[in-house]
């Protein structure tokens, strides 16, 4: 198998900042074993439309996924970790992208919604997640239940926007302060909010414009509260 070449910018080695740009690409230009934690929610590949008609793109075939689970694969770090959401009705592509590109499932969590968000055979209530290792990382000290809350958001920012607070435990629990964390299809940002208010370092990929956009002001918006609060307490912003 050939590798692509590609040319690395100053901007691949930054970190706190959101890219655009189409992951597969962007992660190409990234170093090898240079992220501490992956958090992403991608596109679930059942070519979704909101209430309002905002869709996703890459959201009606597969053909980047195991392409984007080989580069997370090579820039994650031996023994760490990936949560990866997917959508139930393609588990099995997400799966055979997974395993493919070197990811072994260790866990599986369920984010109990407290709304319904369609009813077809059943009221569609929960979204869910896998947990993926690459080698052997160590055992938390403080396991997560494997049944986690999804708070509503209203998806003002992103069509299937993930509510920061409930996001936080997961960078709590699989990362230490000032590791970074990496969100190829980050959407509205909300994983790399969570990653930034609790001390962690972040990088974010999104490819559609708009959203792009969107999370990049969000992102401008909490730096400058977390400035703010500092100032506030009399810590140096540069703190």
């Amino acid at each position: 198998m050939t590798t692509a070449t590609t040319t690395r910018t100053p901007e691949d080695h930054a970190t706190n900042r959101i890219l655009h740009g189409e992951c597969i690409e962007v992660m190409r230009r990234m170093p090898e074993e240079s992220v501490d934690f992956i958090l992403t929610d991608p596109p679930y590949l059942v070519n979704y439309r909101d209430r309002t008609g905002r869709t996703l793109q890459n959201d009606c075939d597969a053909d980047w996924l195991k392409p984007a689970m080989r580069e997370a694969y090579r820039v994650l770090k031996q023994n760490r970790l990936m949560v990866c959401f997917y959508g139930w009705p393609r588990a099995d592509h997400f799966l055979d992208a997974w395993r493919s590109g070197g990811f072994r499932p260790v866990g599986h969590f369920v984010f109990r919604k407290s709304y319904t968000s369609s009813a077809k055979f059943m009221k569609c209530q929960h979204e869910q997640a896998y947990l993926l290792a690459k080698g052997r990382p160590p055992l938390p000290k403080n396991p997560l239940p494997d049944v986690q809350r999804l708070i509503y958001t209203g998806n003002t920012l992103h069509p299937t926007q993930k509510a920061v607070v409930s996001l936080v435990p997961l960078v709590r629990a699989f990362t230490l302060p000032d590791e970074l964390v990496l969100d190829p299809f980050c959407g509205s940002a909300s994983s790399c909010a969570a990653a930034l208010l609790t001390g962690r370092k972040y990088l974010g990929v999104e490819m559609d414009e708009n959203y792009y956009a969107a999370a990049r002001e969000r992102m401008m918006r909490v730096h400058g509260r977390i400035a703010a609060r500092r100032f506030s307490c009399g810590i140096p912003t540069s703190a």
